[in-house]
């Protein structure tokens, strides 16, 4: 494998491995006169940037790139196809070749962050591990959150929730399930976790608990628009009692929203 394959997908493996997505785009099929040949690689983050790589630089690659954008957004993958030859009908370039490029979106695996680590957080931990998320705990209760009481979160921030929650990256692939034992709690996370990019944020608790916290959201400023994007009371109505069943009910409304997230991109 070429010296530059091997480094692009070295570098791959190390962004998603943090949590950071990526598009690798793949010279799968060359011929005549073009940039690079077949197995040329380029690494493109979410925001355009080139990671790393190239596949020949110029108009095409500009293109690919558009299009790996697109991908990371829809997490869809694409086969794209150039013709090299006369730019006046709309061709990225004038080698004389054509060029397919395979565009493969790298997602990390989503995360769950869970919020309050009583019954319901553990129950929830457990079959979010089990559903291939990685699993982060925040709780003010040390005893609560730890490897021992929580052995199936990655991850266990113990301590005062706002100062844990400032060591949390925030991306469009975390997932936040506010399993808390009181309003108060959800009042003092949630105008800061509105604020973020995050694909879902779910409150346990009855209506009448989530009327309480809007209430309280609203003086304390949270925009009506902000509020909607709020999933609560949490979990799919399954008429769960268990802590188990309740995470049942959270765990099929996050992957609800996640699959019609990308399906519908």
């Amino acid at each position: 494998m070429p010296h530059d394959t091997v480094d692009v997908l070295r570098i791959a493996a190390e962004h998603t491995g943090r949590g950071v997505a990526c598009a690798l785009c793949t010279v799968v099929r060359a011929s005549g006169s073009v940039p690079r040949r077949a197995g040329s690689k380029l690494l493109v983050a979410e925001d355009g940037a080139i990671i790393a790589g190239t596949i020949g630089g110029g108009e095409m690659e500009s293109r690919v790139i558009a299009q790996a954008v697109q991908s990371l957004r829809s997490g869809k993958p694409q086969l794209l196809t150039y013709q090299l030859a006369d730019p006046s009908s709309g061709d990225p370039g004038v080698c004389g070749g054509e060029v397919a490029v395979f565009v493969e979106p790298l997602l990390p695996a989503p995360t769950l962050l869970i919020i309050g680590a009583g019954h319901v957080g553990r129950a929830l931990a457990r079959l979010a591990r089990w559903a291939g998320f990685y699993v982060v705990v925040t709780d003010d209760r040390p005893d609560l959150c730890s490897p021992e009481a929580i052995p199936d979160a990655d991850m266990h921030l113990a301590g005062p929730l706002t100062e844990q929650l400032a060591r949390i990256t925030w991306t469009p692939h975390t997932y936040v399930a506010l399993v808390t034992r009181s309003s108060a709690i959800d009042v003092s996370v949630l105008p800061a976790l509105l604020r973020t990019p995050v694909a879902y944020v779910g409150v346990i608790g009855s209506r009448r608990r989530w009327l309480t916290t809007v209430d309280a959201l609203r003086q304390a400023g949270v925009a009506e628009a902000d509020l909607t994007h709020v999933h609560a009371p949490i979990g799919l109505e399954i008429h769960a009692e268990t802590p188990e069943e309740i995470a049942i009910s959270i765990m099929a409304e996050i992957v609800q929203i996640r699959r019609t997230r990308t399906d519908s991109q």
